[in-house]
């Protein structure tokens, strides 16, 4: 297969990061309470570990010095008590935050999946599922870190190295300076690490868009493969999509594990100076080797905080570019959306009207060309004509799938773009050559038709089209779980399942475009009668290339060339000897 249309890099808005960092954030405004009683923890616990070194200086310097010995296990015992007190609040701060993480990860996914299934059709055309799903699954996950991190090391690590550095200022501020003169080496440094950094990830992020798209095509495609035995080309394609995967990612690690060496590097020149000044230059001795061990202890609760927040950073910079993809998703308008003063539909009868319709997918290919046309309540309306004459663009305009660009489409008389498009839709069934099922039992993929149609009507359905007989003969009948997309049913099976999902509706318009196209010649004869059933009284359009199954049609549109060449019933059309007459021979003649 070709991989050209997978390893196309999506096109993404250009944002900055400070935006996106704001409104990833801001979804943690709802959680306030919870954050609240988070920082009032992590006060405690930073005060705490501030207290510490404290502690361990004065034992020295004090209680061992003086051999005060009821001292010290006094200081042993306070320590121990406060430090049994900081266990268990850091327990308790990672389970809340872990939970709020959590629960904005899945606000996230809800909010950006319900937003998907309101996009048109033209984006879930303009890219492969595959990429859709990396966002939805990946992208998201990505996240976890980078929003519990957000308060759990920002907030304390900021208190803690602002508290660390007033006292040892108020301590020794010689011993201090000497300790932060490496301050501006590692501030460079990040600086320099992050400005190339964020492209790589953003980089990494696409290629992995790209393997998750291939592998989901591959594996619905499997079939297609083995039959071809095209399994050494697939593997070549995943192994050079796979390749430049880990080449994307090496390529960004490499840089990102620089953060870390140089925070190592800072704290070890300024652990160097600090010791340096102490002896060479203030003359710490044997007296004061409390005061030396607190300062040391001082420099890893500054440097620690700095590690932390680099790292912190660096998790930022990697996932920054899944919540950028993210919010790409949840900017992206839908093409076919509600207008502000929208009404709803009410119960139609079913005549439909195009007035001087034109519409194009593209720029440079007209696919309906000034097509007028009233079909009354009722009425059974068959399209045919050579492929990609315009037939299936008639009903995606009737059921509001795209937009027209010239001319107006009308229901009842009301223009379909002032209407809700739910309730639009909601009186049409929908039927076409993708008879899609989905995982869960067969008396579910029927209600999929109408939520909350009863058993009765379920059955009646499947009746009404045939199906009943089969399904009764599988191991649990209605109730029997089927495989993703059908597996284990035969084409013709699947397809019935479909004619029964779309019978249960009721629908007022019945839209069947190429439904019978997979359905055996004595299946056809079986369904033909349900779908007679299903079309009386309803305004219906039928898409056939097998011209048998539309001859008792009301009306016959012969479409070509984006018009409507030719007008009438089966027998009106045949004596006219035009394009239809030419179709019906050539479909007819070695029968």
């Amino acid at each position: 297969m070709s991989i050209n249309a997978i390893k196309d890099d999506e096109h993404m808005s250009t944002v900055s990061k400070k935006t996106t960092m704001v409104r990833l954030f801001r979804y943690l405004l709802a959680y306030r309470v919870t954050i609240t009683f988070v920082i009032l923890i992590m006060l405690v616990t930073v005060a705490i570990s501030i207290i510490n070194p404290l502690l361990i200086e004065r034992a020295i310097d004090v209680h061992i010095a003086q051999k005060d010995l009821r001292g010290l296990l006094i200081i042993i015992g306070f320590a121990l008590g406060i430090n049994l007190i900081f266990i268990i609040l850091v327990k308790l701060r990672m389970y809340l935050m872990a939970k709020m993480s959590n629960d904005v990860l899945l606000r996230i996914r809800q909010e950006l999946y319900t937003h998907i299934q309101n996009l048109s059709f033209n984006f879930f055309d303009s890219r492969p599922t595959g990429k859709i799903l990396a966002r939805i699954i990946g992208d998201v996950n990505s996240l976890k870190d980078v929003l519990s991190d957000s308060v759990t090391t920002l907030i304390p690590d900021f208190v803690t190295i602002s508290a660390v550095v007033i006292i040892m200022l108020i301590k020794n501020w010689r011993l201090a300076v000497a300790s932060l003169i490496s301050l501006p080496l590692m501030l460079g440094g990040l600086w320099f690490i992050e400005t190339r950094s964020h492209l790589r990830w953003r980089v990494f992020r696409k290629k992995s868009s790209n393997l998750n798209a291939f592998i989901h095509e591959d594996l619905s495609g499997m079939r297609i493969i083995q039959s071809f035995t095209a399994e050494k080309e697939t593997e070549e394609d995943f192994d050079q999509l796979l390749g430049e995967h880990r080449g994307s990612f090496m390529h960004a690690i490499v840089l990102n594990d620089a953060f870390f060496s140089v925070v190592d590097i800072s704290w070890g020149l300024g652990t160097i100076a600090m010791y340096y000044v102490a002896v060479k230059f203030m003359g710490i001795g044997v007296d004061n080797v409390g005061t030396l061990i607190s300062f040391g202890i001082y420099i890893g609760m500054f440097w620690r905080p700095i590690m932390n927040l680099s790292n912190f950073y660096n998790k930022l910079i990697t996932n920054i570019s899944g919540a950028e993809r993210i919010f790409d998703i949840l900017d992206t308008k839908p093409e076919i959306a509600d207008a502000s003063n929208v009404e709803e539909m009410p119960v139609i009868k079913g005549e439909v009207t195009f007035d001087h319709v034109s519409f194009a997918y593209d720029k440079d290919t007209q696919v309906l060309n000034d097509v007028s046309f009233i079909v009354k309540p009722g009425e059974t309306i068959a399209l045919v004509g050579p492929t990609g004459a315009g037939k299936t663009t008639i009903v995606n305009l009737i059921s509001r799938f795209y937009d027209v660009q010239q001319g107006n489409v009308y229901i009842d008389g009301y223009n379909v773009k002032d209407v809700s498009i739910e309730s639009l839709r909601m009186q049409m069934g929908i039927m076409t050559q993708d008879n899609f099922l989905f995982s869960g039992s067969v008396k579910d993929n029927i209600r999929y038709g109408k939520l909350d149609a009863t058993d009765e009507e379920i059955i009646a359905a499947a009746k009404a089209v045939n199906a009943h007989d089969f399904i009764m003969k599988l191991d649990k009948g209605y109730d029997t779980e089927l495989r993703e997309r059908g597996g284990g049913l035969s084409i013709g099976q699947r397809q019935l399942l479909a004619f029964a999902r779309t019978m249960v509706s009721m629908p007022k318009i019945l839209i069947l475009d190429e439904a019978t196209s997979s359905i055996d010649t004595h299946t056809e004869l079986l369904v033909q009668q349900g779908i007679e059933a299903l079309l009386r009284g309803r305004t219906s359009f039928v898409i056939a290339h097998r011209l048998s199954t539309i001859s008792k049609a009301d009306r016959i549109f012969v479409i070509d060339d984006g018009k409507i060449l030719e007008e009438g019933s089966s027998d009106e059309l045949l004596a006219k000897k035009g394009l239809y007459y030419e179709l019906y021979m050539a479909q007819f003649k070695n029968i």
